[in-house]
């Protein structure tokens, strides 16, 4: 027998015989983050040939597998091209996650796809037939990477000019799977470290290449796969309806709202022309999806800027998607309920379809949860770390919602606060994915008894 064969058969014969699917992608999830802060803490992936420490390297590693963007360095004047392409790798991974996690993760450890794996990708992909389930989960990959393959060779002819073919491949390559993936990692470093997009502030094709990745990306290949296939608002299901009117609700809007309060600021729009005020205000709203880029300097912004920043980010983009957040139709769920409430009405209802009442337990129980971490976060790190209260918040949301924008602060966190947004980062990105497959695959029936009702004076 081949040592390989005697791996397989010890391991089918010690492996543990029953473990939840929702714990299977927690502990991959895991296992990727550590590997890639193996690989990113040896001295062959930093620039100087020293290695930077563990915990620099597990703090990146988390931040690119979980695409959230935050990082303690800059990305090119710290990490060399082995580096960067682990980092790449990580955000690829960790940015298709939700969308393949469940399928890979059957075909490595099953031989059979069961209800139960079936139920995991529909959650994955946030749909509810699971009829060619596994058939449509391919497709998404296919079309994930096209979208990418698109917006690299968009890039790699804007840069060819200016910077070199060789510069402009991996320039187009980097940033359209960070954009995609939103996941708001960069190698403009090279340029002004640090800076992001602000050198590209007045780059249209840039901003409008690199934000259109970002949406696609943040709505999820399906509401795309159902606009090509039925083409017509009327036919569109309920779900992408609202991801669509949502989506361009909160883009058009965060972009009004971030031009009426930033418009005079000399730090952010107040030393452009209208059109790049215009421009960059869309793509502050853009970014505030999950991606991360910065074409303005987030330090510079009003309070006001900052707070409508955050609610922003706190929503996200939408489910089976490659952002982070509450999720746009979450949020849209809680608004119908509270107008619903406020009206005396005991349903909630959209495009003449009733909301199970369940559905909208699940998204206040996610946005509860959510809330009260980010304020305990910004408090502890407040406390912990040199760190004004507003801009801990704006910290806590970027590193819960997956966003990756900081308003300066990321390489002032104290070690502890480190840690803190570690695990942040991680709950952003797997925790809320496994508390919504809970939701799922929970089990009604194990509530086998109902203890009798009592009154209570609410508000």
């Amino acid at each position: 027998m081949s040592l390989r064969s005697r791996l397989y058969a010890l391991w089918m014969k010690k492996r543990p015989k029953s473990i939840s699917t929702m714990k299977i992608v927690a502990l991959v999830f895991l296992a990727i983050i550590f590997v890639g802060a193996g690989l990113l803490t040896l001295p062959a992936a930093s620039r100087s040939g020293i290695s930077c420490g563990f915990r620099p390297a597990l703090f990146t590693a988390t931040s690119a597998t979980c695409v959230t963007g935050l990082s303690l360095f800059d990305t090119w004047s710290q990490w060399s091209g082995f580096g960067q392409i682990v980092i790449l790798c990580l955000i690829e991974i960790g940015g298709l996650g939700f969308m393949s996690a469940a399928t890979l993760l059957v075909f490595a450890f099953r031989r059979r796809i069961g209800l139960k794996q079936r139920l995991v990708m529909a959650q994955a992909l946030s749909v509810s037939d699971m009829d060619g389930i596994v058939k449509l989960q391919k497709t998404v990959l296919v079309g994930s990477f096209t979208v990418e393959a698109v917006g690299a060779l968009i890039l790699l002819l804007r840069f060819w000019p200016e910077y070199g073919f060789i510069r402009a491949l991996k320039w187009g390559i980097f940033h359209s799977v960070s954009a995609f993936c939103n996941a708001g990692f960069d190698i403009f470093g090279c340029i002004t470290p640090g800076a992001s997009l602000l050198e590209f502030q007045s780059d249209p094709v840039v901003l409008l290449t690199l934000g259109g990745l970002v949406v696609i990306g943040g709505l999820g290949f399906l509401v795309w796969q159902e606009i090509a296939e039925e083409r017509r608002f009327r036919k569109f299901s309920v779900y992408t309806k609202l991801v669509l009117l949502t989506t361009g609700a909160l883009l058009l809007g965060g972009a009004i709202l971030i031009a009426l309060v930033e418009w005079n600021n000399p730090g952010t729009l107040g030393s452009l022309s209208t059109g790049e005020k215009l421009l960059n205000a869309l793509f502050q709203s853009i970014t505030l999806r999950t991606a991360g880029f910065a074409s303005l300097d987030q330090a510079a912004l009003t309070e006001s800027g900052k707070g409508i920043s955050m609610v922003l980010m706190l929503i996200g983009g939408s489910s089976g998607s490659t952002a982070g957040g509450l999720k746009t139709v979450s949020f849209v769920v809680l608004i119908l309920f509270i107008v619903a409430r406020s009206r005396g009405r005991n349903t909630v209802c959209v495009f003449k379809r009733t909301i199970p009442e369940r559905q909208v337990l699940d998204a206040m129980t996610i946005a509860v949860i959510m809330l009260a971490l980010i304020l305990f976060g910004g408090i502890f790190i407040s406390a912990t770390s040199p760190i004004g209260l507003t801009d801990a918040l704006y910290e806590t949301v970027s590193a819960i919602a997956t966003v990756g924008l900081t308003a300066g602060s990321t390489g002032s966190l104290s070690i502890p606060a480190q840690y803190l947004i570690i695990l942040y980062m991680y709950f952003g990105r797997v925790g809320v994915l496994t508390i919504s497959l809970g939701f799922l695959m929970g089990n009604r029936a194990d509530e086998r008894f109902h203890y009798a009702d009592t009154n209570l004076l609410i508000g």
